[in-house]
């Protein structure tokens, strides 16, 4: 399925906040393409995934679906699957 990621340059929106993390759009991006497992964030209920970087990282995603194709990426970080 063809995804598309609502990006906010602004201070302090998305691409800040997964930057202060060592993440980039393209590393977010790459973990929908392999995402290891779907599930949700304890903290916010939103929809989340565990997926790859292109380095191989293994990244924690929460995101919301904007409508069936477009997300908007609240947050992204490094960490292992529990």
């Amino acid at each position: 399925m063809y995804l598309e990621f609502l990006w906010n340059f602004d201070p302090g929106e998305n691409v800040e906040h997964i930057a202060e993390h060592d993440l980039t759009p393209e590393d977010v991006e790459n973990a929908f393409d392999e995402p290891i497992q779907h599930t949700r964030s304890r903290s916010s209920g939103r929809k989340a995934l565990f997926g790859r970087t292109p380095d191989g990282r293994v990244i924690f995603v929460v995101y919301e679906e904007l409508d069936d194709t477009l997300m908007y990426v609240h947050t992204a970080y490094e960490r292992e699957i529990d």
